[in-house]
Protein backbone atom coordinates (compact mmCIF):
# COMPACT_ATOMS: atom_id res chain seq x y z
CA UNK A 1 0.00 0.00 0.00
CA UNK A 2 1.34 3.64 -0.56
CA UNK A 3 1.73 5.21 2.74
CA UNK A 4 -0.66 8.27 3.46
CA UNK A 5 2.11 10.58 4.11
CA UNK A 6 3.24 9.80 1.22
CA UNK A 7 0.43 10.40 -0.72
CA UNK A 8 -0.03 14.08 1.43
CA UNK A 9 3.22 14.74 -0.17
CA UNK A 10 2.49 14.29 -3.70
CA UNK A 11 -0.44 15.90 -2.76
CA UNK A 12 0.88 19.34 -1.60
CA UNK A 13 3.86 18.97 -4.63
CA UNK A 14 0.91 19.53 -7.37
CA UNK A 15 -0.09 22.57 -8.87
CA UNK A 16 -3.81 22.10 -9.61
CA UNK A 17 -3.10 24.32 -12.93
CA UNK A 18 -0.63 21.92 -14.25
CA UNK A 19 -2.21 18.78 -13.93
CA UNK A 20 -5.69 19.94 -15.25
CA UNK A 21 -3.79 22.21 -17.94
CA UNK A 22 -2.84 18.44 -19.16
CA UNK A 23 -6.35 17.59 -20.37
CA UNK A 24 -7.72 20.64 -21.23
CA UNK A 25 -6.86 24.28 -22.18
CA UNK A 26 -7.47 26.87 -19.25
CA UNK A 27 -7.96 30.48 -19.25
CA UNK A 28 -6.85 33.06 -17.18
CA UNK A 29 -10.05 34.62 -15.53
CA UNK A 30 -9.00 36.88 -12.13
CA UNK A 31 -7.23 35.26 -9.64
CA UNK A 32 -8.47 31.60 -11.37
CA UNK A 33 -8.69 29.56 -14.56
CA UNK A 34 -11.83 28.88 -16.55
CA UNK A 35 -12.69 26.54 -19.40
CA UNK A 36 -15.53 24.30 -20.40
CA UNK A 37 -16.30 21.29 -18.37
CA UNK A 38 -14.87 18.05 -19.37
CA UNK A 39 -17.26 16.01 -17.86
CA UNK A 40 -20.17 17.70 -19.53
CA UNK A 41 -21.37 19.39 -22.76
CA UNK A 42 -21.52 23.13 -22.45
CA UNK A 43 -21.24 26.35 -24.78
CA UNK A 44 -20.32 29.50 -22.28
CA UNK A 45 -17.30 27.99 -19.60
CA UNK A 46 -18.64 27.48 -16.28
CA UNK A 47 -15.38 24.85 -15.22
CA UNK A 48 -12.95 26.83 -12.50
CA UNK A 49 -9.75 26.17 -11.21
CA UNK A 50 -8.53 28.12 -8.46
CA UNK A 51 -4.76 27.58 -7.94
CA UNK A 52 -5.05 29.24 -4.25
CA UNK A 53 -7.17 27.02 -3.13
CA UNK A 54 -5.79 24.11 -5.39
CA UNK A 55 -9.76 23.04 -6.28
CA UNK A 56 -11.74 22.48 -9.22
CA UNK A 57 -15.58 22.92 -9.57
CA UNK A 58 -18.19 23.13 -12.30
CA UNK A 59 -20.88 25.43 -11.83
CA UNK A 60 -22.76 23.74 -14.48
CA UNK A 61 -22.81 20.02 -13.61
CA UNK A 62 -21.34 20.05 -9.75
CA UNK A 63 -18.33 18.00 -10.08
CA UNK A 64 -14.98 19.09 -8.25
CA UNK A 65 -12.43 18.02 -6.59
CA UNK A 66 -8.87 18.52 -6.01
CA UNK A 67 -5.53 17.19 -8.48
CA UNK A 68 -6.43 13.40 -7.13
CA UNK A 69 -9.95 13.16 -7.71
CA UNK A 70 -9.57 15.17 -11.79
CA UNK A 71 -7.46 12.49 -12.80
CA UNK A 72 -9.39 9.58 -11.09
CA UNK A 73 -12.97 11.10 -12.82
CA UNK A 74 -11.75 11.71 -16.17
CA UNK A 75 -8.94 8.91 -16.47
CA UNK A 76 -11.79 6.97 -15.06
CA UNK A 77 -8.71 5.35 -12.66
CA UNK A 78 -9.39 4.19 -9.15
CA UNK A 79 -7.92 6.31 -5.83
CA UNK A 80 -4.41 4.37 -6.30
CA UNK A 81 -4.25 4.11 -9.93
CA UNK A 82 -4.73 7.64 -10.08
CA UNK A 83 -2.10 8.55 -7.65
CA UNK A 84 0.89 6.52 -9.17
CA UNK A 85 -0.25 7.79 -12.93
CA UNK A 86 0.21 11.72 -10.92
CA UNK A 87 3.53 10.37 -9.54
CA UNK A 88 5.01 9.02 -12.86
CA UNK A 89 3.90 11.67 -14.57
CA UNK A 90 5.58 14.25 -12.12
CA UNK A 91 8.70 12.26 -11.58
CA UNK A 92 7.55 11.54 -7.57
CA UNK A 93 8.81 8.53 -5.71
CA UNK A 94 5.87 6.64 -3.88
CA UNK A 95 6.88 5.54 -0.88
CA UNK A 96 5.02 2.36 0.49
CA UNK A 97 4.19 0.50 3.90
CA UNK A 98 5.60 -2.13 3.34
CA UNK A 99 9.70 -0.46 2.57
CA UNK A 100 9.43 0.99 -0.75
CA UNK A 101 11.63 3.74 -0.41
CA UNK A 102 11.60 6.87 2.17
CA UNK A 103 10.76 10.14 0.04
CA UNK A 104 11.27 11.60 3.85
CA UNK A 105 14.76 10.61 4.61
CA UNK A 106 16.00 11.29 1.33
CA UNK A 107 14.90 14.81 1.02
CA UNK A 108 16.52 15.22 4.63
CA UNK A 109 19.66 14.33 3.35
CA UNK A 110 19.52 16.43 -0.60
CA UNK A 111 18.58 18.97 1.69
CA UNK A 112 21.17 18.83 4.39
CA UNK A 113 24.34 18.86 1.40
CA UNK A 114 22.48 21.62 -0.43
CA UNK A 115 22.99 23.45 2.59
CA UNK A 116 26.48 22.89 2.92
CA UNK A 117 27.35 23.44 -0.55
CA UNK A 118 26.17 26.49 -0.44
CA UNK A 119 28.31 27.53 2.62
CA UNK A 120 31.41 26.08 1.16
CA UNK A 121 30.56 28.27 -2.01
CA UNK A 122 31.64 31.15 0.51
CA UNK A 123 34.83 29.82 1.69
CA UNK A 124 36.23 29.02 -1.96
CA UNK A 125 37.71 31.75 -3.91
CA UNK A 126 38.72 30.76 -7.08
CA UNK A 127 34.91 29.02 -7.10
CA UNK A 128 33.54 32.51 -6.58
CA UNK A 129 35.92 34.37 -8.43
CA UNK A 130 34.99 31.89 -11.59
CA UNK A 131 31.34 32.89 -11.19
CA UNK A 132 32.46 36.53 -11.00
CA UNK A 133 34.03 36.17 -14.20
CA UNK A 134 31.39 34.77 -16.18
CA UNK A 135 29.44 38.02 -14.81
CA UNK A 136 26.97 36.01 -12.58
CA UNK A 137 25.87 38.16 -9.66
CA UNK A 138 25.38 37.24 -5.99
CA UNK A 139 21.59 38.04 -5.96
CA UNK A 140 21.67 34.88 -9.11
CA UNK A 141 23.90 32.84 -6.91
CA UNK A 142 21.48 32.99 -3.90
CA UNK A 143 18.38 32.78 -5.71
CA UNK A 144 19.83 29.45 -7.71
CA UNK A 145 21.95 28.27 -4.45
CA UNK A 146 24.55 27.31 -6.38
CA UNK A 147 27.29 25.83 -4.40
CA UNK A 148 30.67 24.33 -4.59
CA UNK A 149 32.11 20.82 -3.47
CA UNK A 150 35.79 20.23 -2.56
CA UNK A 151 37.74 17.16 -2.15
CA UNK A 152 35.87 13.56 -1.59
CA UNK A 153 37.05 13.15 2.18
CA UNK A 154 35.64 16.89 3.38
CA UNK A 155 32.19 15.10 1.79
CA UNK A 156 32.65 11.98 3.88
CA UNK A 157 33.75 14.09 6.82
CA UNK A 158 30.36 16.17 6.68
CA UNK A 159 28.15 12.79 6.29
CA UNK A 160 29.53 11.71 9.35
CA UNK A 161 29.77 14.92 11.35
CA UNK A 162 26.37 15.66 10.59
CA UNK A 163 25.79 11.69 11.25
CA UNK A 164 23.83 11.28 7.40
CA UNK A 165 23.13 7.75 6.92
CA UNK A 166 25.37 6.85 4.04
CA UNK A 167 22.96 4.04 2.50
CA UNK A 168 20.42 7.32 1.90
CA UNK A 169 23.33 9.54 0.04
CA UNK A 170 24.28 6.63 -1.95
CA UNK A 171 20.35 5.93 -3.00
CA UNK A 172 20.19 10.06 -3.35
CA UNK A 173 23.45 9.76 -5.29
CA UNK A 174 25.35 11.78 -3.51
CA UNK A 175 28.06 8.92 -2.49
CA UNK A 176 29.33 6.09 -4.31
CA UNK A 177 31.27 2.37 -3.49
CA UNK A 178 34.01 2.03 -5.23
CA UNK A 179 35.76 -1.32 -6.30
CA UNK A 180 37.41 -1.76 -2.87
CA UNK A 181 33.85 -1.02 -1.43
CA UNK A 182 34.92 2.64 0.25
CA UNK A 183 32.26 5.20 -0.39
CA UNK A 184 33.66 7.95 -2.55
CA UNK A 185 31.61 11.74 -3.47
CA UNK A 186 30.39 12.00 -6.70
CA UNK A 187 30.94 15.70 -7.06
CA UNK A 188 34.64 16.96 -6.04
CA UNK A 189 36.17 19.93 -6.55
CA UNK A 190 33.27 21.28 -8.58
CA UNK A 191 30.87 24.31 -8.64
CA UNK A 192 27.57 22.53 -7.87
CA UNK A 193 23.70 23.72 -8.91
CA UNK A 194 20.81 22.19 -7.12
CA UNK A 195 18.45 20.39 -9.51
CA UNK A 196 14.56 20.59 -8.63
CA UNK A 197 11.76 18.93 -10.38
CA UNK A 198 9.09 20.47 -12.17
CA UNK A 199 7.27 20.94 -8.98
CA UNK A 200 10.08 22.53 -6.58
CA UNK A 201 11.17 19.01 -5.06
CA UNK A 202 15.11 18.68 -4.92
CA UNK A 203 15.99 15.74 -6.32
CA UNK A 204 19.34 15.70 -7.22
CA UNK A 205 23.04 18.16 -8.45
CA UNK A 206 24.72 19.11 -10.65
CA UNK A 207 28.74 20.26 -11.31
CA UNK A 208 30.76 22.09 -13.21
CA UNK A 209 34.54 21.19 -12.85
CA UNK A 210 36.80 24.30 -12.21
CA UNK A 211 40.05 21.95 -12.21
CA UNK A 212 40.36 21.36 -16.07
CA UNK A 213 38.56 18.17 -15.56
CA UNK A 214 38.07 16.55 -18.57
CA UNK A 215 34.46 16.18 -17.72
CA UNK A 216 33.19 19.66 -17.69
CA UNK A 217 29.72 18.90 -16.25
CA UNK A 218 28.64 15.79 -14.29
CA UNK A 219 24.88 15.27 -12.82
CA UNK A 220 23.52 12.97 -9.81
CA UNK A 221 22.72 9.71 -11.28
CA UNK A 222 19.41 8.58 -12.05
CA UNK A 223 17.46 7.81 -8.92
CA UNK A 224 14.05 6.85 -7.59
CA UNK A 225 13.84 10.71 -7.48
CA UNK A 226 16.19 11.65 -10.39
CA UNK A 227 15.89 10.95 -13.97
CA UNK A 228 17.53 13.71 -16.01
CA UNK A 229 15.46 13.13 -18.75
CA UNK A 230 12.24 14.39 -17.79
CA UNK A 231 13.93 17.18 -15.98
CA UNK A 232 14.55 20.54 -17.07
CA UNK A 233 16.97 22.81 -15.14
CA UNK A 234 15.14 25.69 -13.86
CA UNK A 235 11.73 24.50 -14.46
CA UNK A 236 9.99 24.96 -11.12
CA UNK A 237 11.71 29.03 -11.18
CA UNK A 238 10.51 29.39 -15.37
CA UNK A 239 6.97 27.72 -15.38
CA UNK A 240 4.76 30.78 -14.37
CA UNK A 241 6.81 32.85 -16.83
CA UNK A 242 6.27 30.52 -19.24
CA UNK A 243 2.77 30.67 -18.96
CA UNK A 244 2.36 34.11 -18.82
CA UNK A 245 4.84 34.13 -21.88
CA UNK A 246 3.27 31.43 -23.60
CA UNK A 247 7.28 31.05 -24.10
CA UNK A 248 9.81 28.45 -23.23
CA UNK A 249 13.91 28.97 -24.09
CA UNK A 250 15.71 25.88 -24.16
CA UNK A 251 19.57 26.25 -23.64
CA UNK A 252 22.40 23.60 -22.94
CA UNK A 253 23.72 24.84 -19.48
CA UNK A 254 23.00 25.74 -15.91
CA UNK A 255 25.24 29.33 -16.34
CA UNK A 256 23.08 29.83 -19.71
CA UNK A 257 19.96 29.54 -17.49
CA UNK A 258 20.95 31.54 -14.71
CA UNK A 259 22.59 34.30 -17.47
CA UNK A 260 19.05 34.95 -19.03
CA UNK A 261 17.15 34.67 -16.08
CA UNK A 262 19.41 37.27 -14.92
CA UNK A 263 19.14 39.51 -17.60
CA UNK A 264 14.84 39.27 -17.47
CA UNK A 265 14.51 36.24 -20.01
CA UNK A 266 12.65 33.91 -17.13
CA UNK A 267 11.29 31.75 -19.04
CA UNK A 268 14.62 29.95 -19.78
CA UNK A 269 15.71 26.22 -18.98
CA UNK A 270 18.23 23.75 -19.78
CA UNK A 271 18.61 20.15 -20.98
CA UNK A 272 20.61 18.04 -18.01
CA UNK A 273 23.82 16.86 -20.08
CA UNK A 274 21.82 15.40 -22.91
CA UNK A 275 19.96 15.77 -25.61
CA UNK A 276 16.15 17.14 -25.40
CA UNK A 277 13.93 13.69 -25.39
CA UNK A 278 10.74 12.36 -25.69
CA UNK A 279 10.23 12.21 -22.59
CA UNK A 280 10.45 16.04 -21.72
CA UNK A 281 7.56 16.91 -24.50
CA UNK A 282 4.90 16.41 -21.87
CA UNK A 283 6.62 19.15 -19.62
CA UNK A 284 6.92 21.12 -22.51
CA UNK A 285 3.33 20.64 -23.91
CA UNK A 286 2.43 22.72 -20.30
CA UNK A 287 0.62 25.70 -21.03
CA UNK A 288 1.46 25.37 -24.99
CA UNK A 289 4.35 27.37 -25.23
CA UNK A 290 6.14 28.90 -28.14
CA UNK A 291 9.69 26.58 -28.18
CA UNK A 292 12.71 28.32 -28.52
CA UNK A 293 16.63 26.01 -28.80
CA UNK A 294 19.06 28.72 -28.32
CA UNK A 295 22.12 26.55 -28.58
CA UNK A 296 25.77 27.16 -29.38
CA UNK A 297 26.42 27.48 -32.97
CA UNK A 298 29.31 24.66 -32.95
CA UNK A 299 29.12 21.15 -34.06
CA UNK A 300 28.14 19.60 -30.89
CA UNK A 301 25.35 22.71 -30.53
CA UNK A 302 23.96 22.58 -34.21
CA UNK A 303 23.88 18.26 -34.02
CA UNK A 304 21.64 18.57 -30.71
CA UNK A 305 19.16 21.39 -32.09
CA UNK A 306 19.06 19.65 -35.20
CA UNK A 307 17.88 16.07 -33.46
CA UNK A 308 15.45 18.41 -31.29
CA UNK A 309 14.17 20.30 -33.90
CA UNK A 310 13.29 17.01 -35.66
CA UNK A 311 11.15 15.53 -32.77
CA UNK A 312 9.87 19.01 -32.29
CA UNK A 313 9.22 20.20 -35.79
CA UNK A 314 5.49 18.31 -36.59
CA UNK A 315 4.11 19.14 -33.49
CA UNK A 316 5.66 22.84 -31.77
CA UNK A 317 5.71 26.30 -32.72
CA UNK A 318 8.97 27.89 -32.33
CA UNK A 319 12.74 27.50 -34.06
CA UNK A 320 16.32 27.37 -33.20
CA UNK A 321 18.91 30.13 -32.84
CA UNK A 322 22.31 29.36 -32.93
CA UNK A 323 24.89 31.76 -31.06
CA UNK A 324 27.62 31.40 -33.86
CA UNK A 325 31.46 32.83 -34.18
CA UNK A 326 32.67 31.80 -30.73
CA UNK A 327 29.46 33.18 -29.54
CA UNK A 328 28.47 31.97 -25.99
CA UNK A 329 24.82 33.53 -24.94
CA UNK A 330 25.38 33.98 -21.66
CA UNK A 331 28.46 35.86 -22.07
CA UNK A 332 26.70 38.19 -24.57
CA UNK A 333 24.56 38.60 -21.87
CA UNK A 334 26.70 39.49 -19.07
CA UNK A 335 28.94 41.54 -21.34
CA UNK A 336 25.86 44.33 -22.06
CA UNK A 337 24.79 42.53 -24.94
CA UNK A 338 21.23 41.45 -24.15
CA UNK A 339 19.66 43.40 -26.63
CA UNK A 340 20.79 42.00 -29.16
CA UNK A 341 20.24 38.28 -27.76
CA UNK A 342 16.76 39.08 -27.19
CA UNK A 343 16.18 40.64 -30.85
CA UNK A 344 17.86 36.93 -32.20
CA UNK A 345 15.20 34.96 -29.92
CA UNK A 346 12.44 36.97 -31.62
CA UNK A 347 13.39 35.42 -35.17
CA UNK A 348 14.73 31.99 -34.34
CA UNK A 349 14.64 29.66 -37.42
CA UNK A 350 11.48 27.55 -37.86
CA UNK A 351 12.29 23.57 -36.54
CA UNK A 352 11.42 21.93 -40.16
CA UNK A 353 13.08 24.81 -41.98
CA UNK A 354 16.18 24.27 -39.67
CA UNK A 355 16.56 20.51 -40.36
CA UNK A 356 15.95 21.12 -44.10
CA UNK A 357 18.74 23.39 -44.23
CA UNK A 358 20.90 20.67 -42.27
CA UNK A 359 20.00 17.63 -44.06
CA UNK A 360 20.99 19.56 -47.05
CA UNK A 361 24.11 21.27 -45.75
CA UNK A 362 25.90 17.92 -45.52
CA UNK A 363 26.02 17.22 -49.48
CA UNK A 364 27.40 18.44 -52.09
CA UNK A 365 25.04 20.03 -54.16
CA UNK A 366 27.61 20.62 -56.81
CA UNK A 367 27.81 16.83 -57.61
CA UNK A 368 24.84 15.43 -59.13
CA UNK A 369 24.33 11.98 -57.36
CA UNK A 370 25.40 13.84 -53.73
CA UNK A 371 22.25 16.51 -54.73
CA UNK A 372 20.40 12.97 -55.69
CA UNK A 373 21.21 11.89 -52.24
CA UNK A 374 19.90 14.77 -50.28
CA UNK A 375 17.12 15.27 -52.61
CA UNK A 376 15.88 11.72 -51.89
CA UNK A 377 16.64 12.57 -47.97
CA UNK A 378 14.63 15.85 -47.94
CA UNK A 379 12.04 14.50 -50.08
CA UNK A 380 11.64 11.26 -47.08
CA UNK A 381 11.65 13.28 -44.16
CA UNK A 382 8.37 15.86 -45.91
CA UNK A 383 6.59 12.54 -46.66
CA UNK A 384 6.85 11.75 -42.59
CA UNK A 385 4.64 15.55 -42.14
CA UNK A 386 1.25 16.22 -42.19
CA UNK A 387 0.32 17.36 -45.88
CA UNK A 388 -0.20 21.15 -45.16
CA UNK A 389 2.96 21.18 -43.12
CA UNK A 390 4.67 19.72 -46.43
CA UNK A 391 3.36 21.78 -48.72
CA UNK A 392 4.08 24.67 -46.72
CA UNK A 393 8.09 23.33 -46.85
CA UNK A 394 8.30 22.06 -50.13
CA UNK A 395 9.11 25.28 -51.80
CA UNK A 396 11.70 26.02 -49.24
CA UNK A 397 13.61 22.68 -49.74
CA UNK A 398 13.15 23.02 -53.80
CA UNK A 399 14.71 26.63 -53.66
CA UNK A 400 17.81 25.40 -51.39
CA UNK A 401 18.50 21.94 -53.53
CA UNK A 402 17.44 24.14 -57.22
CA UNK A 403 14.89 21.76 -58.32
CA UNK A 404 11.45 21.85 -59.18
CA UNK A 405 9.00 21.69 -56.70
CA UNK A 406 7.38 19.34 -58.74
CA UNK A 407 9.44 16.61 -58.16
CA UNK A 408 8.35 16.09 -55.06
CA UNK A 409 4.54 15.62 -55.54
CA UNK A 410 1.69 17.70 -56.35
CA UNK A 411 1.12 20.43 -54.13
CA UNK A 412 -1.63 22.29 -52.81
CA UNK A 413 -0.35 25.38 -54.13
CA UNK A 414 0.40 24.33 -57.93
CA UNK A 415 -3.31 22.56 -58.12
CA UNK A 416 -4.36 26.72 -57.42
CA UNK A 417 -2.51 27.62 -60.31
CA UNK A 418 -5.15 25.94 -62.72
CA UNK A 419 -8.69 27.34 -62.48
CA UNK A 420 -10.40 25.73 -59.57
CA UNK A 421 -14.00 26.05 -60.90
CA UNK A 422 -13.62 23.48 -63.65
CA UNK A 423 -13.73 20.21 -61.28
CA UNK A 424 -15.79 20.14 -57.55
CA UNK A 425 -16.58 16.61 -58.05
CA UNK A 426 -15.31 16.36 -54.42
CA UNK A 427 -17.40 17.64 -51.93
CA UNK A 428 -14.82 18.85 -50.02
CA UNK A 429 -13.59 20.61 -53.00
CA UNK A 430 -18.00 22.17 -52.81
CA UNK A 431 -17.47 23.02 -49.64
CA UNK A 432 -14.18 24.94 -49.55
CA UNK A 433 -15.30 26.68 -52.95
CA UNK A 434 -18.29 27.67 -51.42
CA UNK A 435 -17.02 29.72 -48.06
CA UNK A 436 -14.86 31.26 -50.00
CA UNK A 437 -17.70 32.29 -52.71
CA UNK A 438 -19.48 33.83 -49.78
CA UNK A 439 -16.76 35.32 -48.34
CA UNK A 440 -16.31 37.10 -51.60
CA UNK A 441 -19.91 38.22 -51.92
CA UNK A 442 -20.14 39.13 -48.54
CA UNK A 443 -16.15 40.38 -47.59
CA UNK A 444 -16.99 41.92 -44.32
CA UNK A 445 -17.15 38.42 -42.53
CA UNK A 446 -13.52 37.62 -43.01
CA UNK A 447 -12.44 40.11 -40.86
CA UNK A 448 -14.97 38.34 -38.22
CA UNK A 449 -13.52 34.93 -39.17
CA UNK A 450 -9.53 35.51 -39.48
CA UNK A 451 -8.50 33.47 -37.07
CA UNK A 452 -10.31 29.91 -38.42
CA UNK A 453 -9.25 30.35 -41.92
CA UNK A 454 -6.11 28.70 -41.98
CA UNK A 455 -4.46 26.15 -44.53
CA UNK A 456 -5.02 23.42 -41.50
CA UNK A 457 -8.96 23.82 -42.64
CA UNK A 458 -8.77 24.30 -46.43
CA UNK A 459 -6.84 21.67 -47.80
CA UNK A 460 -7.47 22.04 -51.05
CA UNK A 461 -8.27 25.93 -52.03
CA UNK A 462 -5.84 28.12 -49.21
CA UNK A 463 -3.94 29.42 -52.60
CA UNK A 464 -7.18 31.05 -53.84
CA UNK A 465 -8.93 31.72 -49.73
CA UNK A 466 -5.48 33.81 -49.53
CA UNK A 467 -6.46 35.86 -53.34
CA UNK A 468 -9.45 36.66 -51.13
CA UNK A 469 -8.09 37.72 -48.07
CA UNK A 470 -4.98 39.91 -49.94
CA UNK A 471 -7.65 41.04 -51.87
CA UNK A 472 -6.67 40.36 -54.98
CA UNK A 473 -10.56 40.54 -56.67
CA UNK A 474 -9.58 40.51 -60.49
CA UNK A 475 -7.82 37.75 -60.35
CA UNK A 476 -8.75 34.99 -62.96
CA UNK A 477 -9.95 32.27 -60.48
CA UNK A 478 -11.83 34.58 -58.28
CA UNK A 479 -13.55 35.61 -61.04
CA UNK A 480 -14.23 32.93 -62.65
CA UNK A 481 -15.72 31.49 -58.77
CA UNK A 482 -17.99 34.19 -58.37
CA UNK A 483 -19.85 33.49 -61.55
CA UNK A 484 -19.90 29.63 -61.30
CA UNK A 485 -23.55 29.10 -60.49
CA UNK A 486 -22.50 25.14 -59.05
CA UNK A 487 -21.23 26.72 -55.99
CA UNK A 488 -23.62 28.17 -53.55
CA UNK A 489 -23.71 31.21 -51.10
CA UNK A 490 -23.85 30.06 -47.86
CA UNK A 491 -26.12 32.02 -44.97
CA UNK A 492 -24.34 32.79 -41.64
CA UNK A 493 -25.40 29.62 -39.78
CA UNK A 494 -24.44 27.41 -42.81
CA UNK A 495 -21.17 29.37 -43.18
CA UNK A 496 -20.32 28.26 -39.10
CA UNK A 497 -21.08 24.95 -39.68
CA UNK A 498 -19.24 24.19 -42.66
CA UNK A 499 -16.34 25.57 -40.86
CA UNK A 500 -17.21 23.39 -37.73
CA UNK A 501 -17.95 20.30 -39.98
CA UNK A 502 -14.27 21.01 -41.61
CA UNK A 503 -12.58 21.45 -38.50
CA UNK A 504 -14.18 18.09 -36.68
CA UNK A 505 -13.08 16.41 -40.08
CA UNK A 506 -9.44 17.23 -39.64
CA UNK A 507 -9.25 16.85 -35.77
CA UNK A 508 -10.88 13.28 -36.21
CA UNK A 509 -7.94 12.70 -39.24
CA UNK A 510 -5.64 13.65 -36.74
CA UNK A 511 -6.38 10.94 -34.03
CA UNK A 512 -6.24 8.54 -36.75
CA UNK A 513 -2.29 10.04 -38.24
CA UNK A 514 -1.29 10.31 -34.32
CA UNK A 515 -2.79 6.54 -33.51
CA UNK A 516 -0.12 5.49 -36.80
CA UNK A 517 3.04 7.40 -36.00
CA UNK A 518 5.41 5.43 -34.87
CA UNK A 519 7.78 7.98 -34.08
CA UNK A 520 5.75 9.51 -31.05
CA UNK A 521 5.93 8.24 -27.78
CA UNK A 522 2.78 6.82 -25.57
CA UNK A 523 2.41 9.92 -23.16
CA UNK A 524 2.74 12.38 -25.68
CA UNK A 525 -0.06 10.33 -27.92
CA UNK A 526 -2.27 10.23 -25.03
CA UNK A 527 -1.80 13.68 -24.63
CA UNK A 528 -2.58 14.86 -28.24
CA UNK A 529 -5.35 12.40 -28.51
CA UNK A 530 -7.26 12.90 -25.11
CA UNK A 531 -7.34 16.77 -25.61
CA UNK A 532 -8.85 16.27 -29.21
CA UNK A 533 -11.16 13.52 -27.67
CA UNK A 534 -12.17 16.01 -24.23
CA UNK A 535 -11.63 18.88 -25.34
CA UNK A 536 -11.72 20.31 -29.29
CA UNK A 537 -14.18 17.85 -30.94
CA UNK A 538 -17.11 18.63 -27.89
CA UNK A 539 -16.74 21.95 -27.87
CA UNK A 540 -16.82 21.93 -31.88
CA UNK A 541 -20.35 19.22 -31.64
CA UNK A 542 -21.90 22.09 -29.39
CA UNK A 543 -21.42 24.61 -32.09
CA UNK A 544 -18.28 26.38 -30.91
CA UNK A 545 -15.78 27.35 -33.38
CA UNK A 546 -12.74 26.42 -32.17
CA UNK A 547 -9.23 26.84 -33.82
CA UNK A 548 -7.09 23.87 -33.96
CA UNK A 549 -3.33 24.06 -34.14
CA UNK A 550 -2.03 20.15 -34.56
Amino acid sequence: MISQDSIEALRGSLDIVDVVGNYIELKKAGANFKANCPFHGEKTPSFVVSPSKQIYHCFGCGVGGDSIKFVMELEKLNYPEAIEKLASTYNFALEYTKGQGDYSELKRVLEATQKWYTKNLDLNSHAKGYLQQRGISQSSIEEFEVGFVGNSQSVMNFFNSQMLPLPKAMEAGIIATGESGRPYARLVDRITFPIYSSNGNLIGFGGRTISNHPAKYINSPQTKLFNKSRVLYGYHRAKKHVYDKKEIIITEGYLDVIAFHQAGFKQTVATLGTALTSEHLPLLKKGEPKVILAYDGDKAGIEAAYKASQMLGSSFDGGVVLFGNGADPADMITSGRSAEVAKMLRTPKPFIAFVIEQMISKHDLSNALDKQRAFEEVKSYLASLSPIIKDSYTPIAASILGVSATLFGSQTKERFAQPTTQNHSKQNDVVELGIIKTLLEKPSMVDELIDFLTPTLFKNHYALLQLLMQEELNHPTLIGLSIDESIPILSSQELQKSLIAMQIRICENEIRQINRDTTIDYKTKSFKIRKLRSDIIPRLKRGELVVYKG
